[in-house]
């Protein structure tokens, strides 16, 4: 089954050497700051950037598509009307891959707005290339970080919705911290949910599965729309990555969790 690069920040010390007569240890800092006395703090993510050719299609879409649905970052609040150039409910994706499942919704709902989030390149010429063969005009792509977008782009209460399908589920119990949903960021997305927003989760390894499950259910700000996992909603498509999988018996899971009033 197909993983997709996601983000998820998380802070390892890199500590100053420190004099004979330092004082004592100061006081845990909160999740995400560096603690003092730490000079250089490291940061790992919940993706890498992963090698990969472009073809000559993806370059081409690159070049004829790009400026139009490719967004620059920046650290402002993102204005969404004259990014899209119109007013409609917003979603936001982390992480599409190839942008097979992200054209087809797109195409399916054409009355919401669709901001992506994806580092790798091939990924995004691939998907300018299928908004190009099917005229679609409600994706815009953000090539960066999604944290910092979230951070930095989007502010709370500002989206209808929120697509995760298929995150890398970092197999090794040792780098289960490089999973992208955790309780730090799923606080963040329930925040910039409206009330009634969505966020809808996706994953074909049962053990992230079950993570996904405790720590949406963790958050206060978020209620279950089932009872456990949820029926998979009708626009999400199933992607030939997914069906190869199901053909060879692996399970599926989706969760989806809404913002309450």
């Amino acid at each position: 089954m197909a993983t997709k690069l996601q983000w998820l920040t998380v802070i390892e010390p890199t500590l100053a050497s420190a004099p004979p007569s330092a004082a004592p240890a100061a006081a845990p800092s909160a999740p995400g700051v560096a603690p003092a006395g730490v000079t250089h703090p490291k940061t790992i993510k919940s993706f890498v950037r992963r090698a990969g050719r472009t073809t000559t299609g993806q370059a081409k879409a690159f070049e004829d598509f790009g400026p139009r649905f490719v967004l620059p970052y920046a650290p402002t609040p993102l204005d969404a009307a004259a990014a899209f150039a119109r007013s409609a409910p917003l979603v936001l994706e982390i992480g599409f891959g190839m942008g097979e499942a992200t054209a087809h919704i797109a195409g399916v709902r054409p009355a919401d707005n669709f901001l992506c989030c994806e580092v790798h390149e091939p990924g995004v010429g691939a998907l300018l290339k299928r908004i190009g063969e099917q005229g679609l005009t409600n994706i815009r792509i953000l090539q960066h970080d999604a944290v910092e977008v979230i951070d930095h782009m989007l502010p709370e209460g500002c989206l209808d919705g929120m697509h995760i399908f298929f995150p890398d589920p970092w197999h090794k119990t040792k780098h289960n911290k490089r999973r992208l949903i955790q309780p730090p960021l799923v606080a963040k997305l329930a925040a910039r949910l409206k009330p009634g927003g969505y966020l809808h989760c996706a994953t074909d390894w049962q053990p992230y599965a079950e993570q996904m499950l405790q720590v949406l259910s963790a958050e206060p700000l978020l209620q279950n729309t089932a009872t456990g996992f949820a029926p998979q909603p009708d626009y999400r498509p199933l992607t030939k990555f997914e069906n190869r999988g199901l053909r060879l018996g692996h399970g599926v899971w989706d969760v989806v969790f809404v913002r309450r009033n």
